[in-house]
């Protein structure tokens, strides 16, 4: 069975919108103690979507690759939590 890597990603920057490079993504808010549950989101077929809880615009931009986010710096880095 193949494993499959979410990429994690937050808001710490407190931007209204993060430019990723994937559909499939988990939003954490920001790092603790400022994070919120951390939540699956899948945009399917469109190119954005809006985290319920923390009101964070996701855009998919396919010239990012895996976990780059623009602005950089938003991804979610477990050891800084």
């Amino acid at each position: 069975m193949a494993e499959t890597s979410i990429a994690h990603f937050q808001n710490d920057q407190g931007v209204e919108a993060i430019e990723v490079g994937v559909k499939k993504l988990m939003c954490c808010g920001a790092n603790a103690p400022y994070d919120h549950p951390h939540i699956f989101l899948d945009m399917g077929s469109d190119n954005e979507i809006i985290c319920p809880y923390c009101s964070t615009v996701y855009r998919y931009a396919s010239d990012l690759e895996g976990h780059a986010t623009r602005p950089e710096g938003c991804t979610f880095d477990e050891k800084a939590a």
